[in-house]
C-alpha cells in the first residue's frame, strides 16, 4: 500500500502509472479489502486494507497494481438482516465497475453460505486501463428490430466458423451480415451480453440460462459470450455500423442475480445490500419476481446505472438500450412517475437524451403494467398488438376493432403526444410462443424447465392451425416499430416451450440446416414492400378525414357503430399516392371492391397467400396505378 493519499477517485479501480487508485461505496461497511491474485487467478497472493474513507467512499492508491492484475474485494459490516445488511468477508466480491473478468459466473451452494471463503468460486476481476472512446452515430429512429440471442443465433450458423460460434464477434462474419442484410434489418436487439449467472434452480436440473437476464455486474461482458471483453464488442459494432445497422442493448437493471434472502453474495449485497436493493422493514421488495429489486430512486445505485449506460455507448458505439422490466425504473413510494430520478436522469444526460430508448413497460410489482407511460421520445414493447393481432387471426368475437387500431400505430395507447413509433410492435419474441409455435401449440409445453409446467404464461392467445404469413404481413403492414425475433423468419420452433430462458441447448439453438428458405424470401419482400411505401410507415396516427378510409366486405365505407365483420379494408393516402390494405379474416374468398380515383386503377401488388396452396384468410396490398387504356 501507497502512502500516497489524497481525495477519492472514480468508483472502482483507476490504473495510473506507479499504480492503481481504488474507490468502493459501501455506507454501512465498517472497512473494504482488495485482494490481489496470480496470473491465473486462483491463488490469493495480497490483502490491503483500503485505508481512507470519505463519506460512503472508502479509496486508497495501492502501488504496483497494473493491466492484467486480477483482484476481487472483501468487505466488513454488521451482519443484521432484519435492518438489511449481509456483510460476510469471508465473500470474494467482484468490483461493481469492472470492466472485465476472467472467467464466467458459476453457480455453488458456497456462495449463499454465510461464513464460507468463496474465492475458489468466483470470476476475478481484471484491472484495465480506460478504453477511448468511440464517436457516437447521429440518432436514427428504428424501423425493424432484429432481436437476437447472441449465443442461440450463432452456434449452429453454418457461415460462422467453429471457433466464434456462440460469441459476439460471430454478428461481424460475413454470412450473418448477408442474413441481416438480406431481410432489411435496421436495427438488432442483442439479448443480455453483461456478466450473469445461471438461477440456483438451474444446476442441479442440468440446465443452464440461455437468455443471460440474471445479471451480476453492468460494465462488463459476459466472458462467454465477448472472451475479447470490450474491444470485441466494440468492433463488432463497428462492423454492424459500417453495414448500415445501428446496435441496441438489452440490459438488466431491475434485479441482479444474487436474487432472494437465500442467494449468492457476489457484489451489491456484499457492499451494502441495505442500500443497493430496494427493501421494506429489512425484507427485500421483489417487484421483479427474481429475488430483489434495485434500489432505482437511490443515488448509489442511480449513478452507478448512469455511468453504466454511458459507459456501453462512449466505449462500445452501442445506440441505445431496450431495458427489461422498465417499470422498476419509475416506481417511487407513490407509485410509477415519468418523473422518477432514473428516468429523468436519462433524459437530462446529453450523451445518453441522444440514444435510442426502449421500455419493456411491465413488471409483477404493484401498478406494474405502464405501457404508453413511459417519456415522449421513448419506444415500449405492445403485447397489446401482440395479442390483439392474435386474436383476430384466431377469430375472436368483436376483435376486429382492436385489429384495426393496432394496424395504424395504437392511438389508444400514444396519441395525442406521441407517435405510432413509439409502439414496438411484434407478434412473438424471446419470451413466448415462437410465431412457428403460435400457430402450432394450444397450449404451452414446458416441462422440460423443470417447474412442472408452471412457469410462463399460461394465457397466451395462440392460432392453431393459422398462418404464419398473416401474422408477418400484419406485423410489416402495421404503422408503429417492427420487431421480428432471430429465427421466426424461417420457422424456428421451441416445441411449445413459451419460457425457454434455462434451454441453452438446441431448443433455442437456431437450426439453419432446416431454415425454411422460402419465408426468410417472404420477409425480405416484406421489409422491401415496406421501405417502398412510405406510407405504410409513416409516423403519424390518422386524423379522421381524407387520409384514410375503412371499408368493409362490400366495398363501402364501414359503420363502426355497428360490428365489425372479418373482413377489414384499409385505403391510406397521402398526396397523389394511394395504397390499400385489404385483410381477410374469414374462411371464405372475398374479392375487394376498391373504386379508384378518375383516370387510375388499382393493382395487386402482394398477397400473403399467393404462391401457397389456397387460403382464403391473407392480408393483400393494392396500389393505385395511372390507367393507361382509360
Amino acid at each position: 500500500m501507497s502512502e500516497k493519499l489524497g481525495l477519492p477517485s472514480p468508483l472502482g479501480v483507476t490504473l495510473e502509472r506507479e499504480g492503481a487508485n481504488v474507490a468502493m461505496f459501501s455506507r454501512h461497511g465498517t472497512g473494504i479489502q482488495i485482494c490481489l491474485f496470480d496470473d491465473a487467478g486462483e491463488m490469493e497472493v495480497q490483502r490491503l486494507d483500503l485505508p481512507q474513507r470519505s463519506g460512503d467512499i472508502h479509496f486508497g492508491f495501492i502501488k504496483g497494481l497494473k493491466q492484467g492484475t486480477r483482484y476481487g474485494l472483501r468487505v466488513e459490516g454488521p451482519w443484521e438482516p432484519g435492518l438489511g445488511h449481509r456483510f460476510d468477508s469471508s465473500k470474494l466480491l467482484v468490483d461493481p465497475y469492472a470492466t472485465e473478468f476472467d472467467r464466467p459466473f458459476t453457480y455453488d451452494a458456497a456462495l449463499a453460505q454465510r461464513g464460507a471463503d468463496t474465492a475458489a468460486f468466483m470470476p476475478k476481476c481484471i484491472a484495465q486501463p480506460v478504453l477511448p472512446d468511440v464517436k457516437q452515430l447521429p440518432y436514427r429512429k428504428p424501423d425493424f428490430i432484429y432481436e437476437i440471442p447472441v449465443k442461440a443465433f450463432t452456434m449452429l450458423h453454418p457461415g460462422v466458423p467453429p471457433e466464434k460460434r456462440g460469441k459476439i464477434s460471430a454478428l461481424s462474419e460475413p454470412a450473418v451480415m448477408a442474413h441481416l442484410q438480406r431481410i432489411g434489418v435496421d436495427t438488432v436487439e442483442l439479448m443480455p451480453i453483461a456478466a450473469w449467472i445461471d438461477e440456483r434452480h438451474l444446476p442441479p436440473l442440468g440446465l443452464r440460462n440461455a437468455w443471460g437476464y440474471n445479471s451480476v455486474a453492468f460494465f462488463a461482458p459476459d466472458p462467454r459470450l465477448a472472451p475479447g471483453g470490450l474491444t470485441e464488442v466494440r468492433d463488432t459494432v463497428s462492423v454492424l455500423h459500417a453495414a448500415g445497422i445501428r446496435v441496441v442493448l438489452d440490459v438488466v437493471f431491475n434485479h441482479t442475480g444474487e436474487s432472494d434472502a437465500f442467494g449468492p453474495t457476489l457484489s451489491f449485497r456484499g457492499f451494502d445490500n441495505s442500500v443497493y436493493y430496494a427493501h421494506a422493514g429489512g425484507t427485500l421488495i421483489n417487484d421483479t419476481g427474481c429475488g430483489n429489486t434495485l434500489a432505482l430512486n437511490q443515488s448509489p445505485m442511480l449513478q452507478l446505472v448512469i455511468a453504466a449506460l454511458r459507459h456501453w455507448v462512449l466505449k462500445t458505439g452501442v445506440d441505445g438500450f431496450r431495458f427489461d422490466l422498465a417499470t422498476v425504473m419509475g416506481r417511487m413510494a407513490h407509485g410509477f412517475s415519468v418523473k422518477a430520478p432514473l428516468l429523468a436522469a436519462i433524459e437530462e444526460d446529453p450523451l445518453l437524451a441522444k440514444c435510442i430508448m426502449i421500455a419493456e413497460p411491465w413488471d409483477v410489482g404493484p401498478g406494474g403494467y405502464q405501457l404508453g407511460h413511459f417519456p415522449a421520445r421513448w419506444h415500449e414493447w405492445n403485447d397489446r398488438y401482440r395479442d390483439d393481432v392474435r386474436k383476430f387471426w384466431r377469430g375472436d368475437a368483436h376483435s376486429a376493432n382492436s385489429m384495426a387500431t393496432r394496424l395504424v400505430g395504437s392511438s389508444d395507447i400514444f396519441a395525442p403526444d406521441r407517435k405510432p413509433s413509439c409502439s414496438i410492435n411484434f407478434i412473438a419474441a424471446h419470451d413466448g410462443f415462437t410465431l412457428r409455435d403460435a400457430t402450432t401449440y394450444q397450449t404451452k409445453n414446458n416441462y422440460a424447465n423443470g417447474e412442472d409446467n408452471r412457469d410462463g404464461n399460461s394465457h397466451e392467445p395462440t392460432w392453431v392451425g393459422g398462418d404464419v404469413r398473416a401474422f408477418l404481413v400484419t406485423l410489416f403492414f402495421s404503422r408503429g416499430t417492427v420487431m421480428l425475433t432471430a429465427g421466426d423468419e424461417f420457422g424456428r420452433t421451441q416445441n411449445g416451450n413459451n419460457n425457454a430462458y434455462a434451454q441453452d441447448n438446441a431448443t433455442t439453438w437456431l437450426d439453419w440446416a432446416t431454415a425454411d428458405k422460402i419465408l426468410v424470401d417472404f420477409v425480405a419482400e416484406l421489409a422491401a414492400l415496406r421501405r417502398e411505401n412510405k406510407i405504410i410507415r409513416d409516423d403519424r396516427f390518422l386524423d379522421g378525414g381524407s387520409d384514410a378510409i375503412w371499408l368493409g366486405d362490400d366495398g363501402r365505407p364501414l359503420d363502426w357503430s355497428k360490428p365489425a365483420t372479418r373482413i377489414l379494408g384499409l385505403v391510406l393516402e397521402s398526396g397523389e399516392n394511394r395504397i390499400a390494405i385489404w385483410i381477410n379474416g374469414q374462411l371464405t374468398a372475398v374479392n375487394p371492391k376498391l373504386e379508384p380515383h378518375k383516370g387510375c386503377k388499382w393493382v395487386q401488388r402482394f398477397c400473403s397467400s399467393a404462391g401457397n396452396s389456397p387460403r382464403h384468410q391473407a392480408v393483400s396490398l393494392y396500389i393505385e396505378q395511372p390507367d393507361e387504356e382509360a
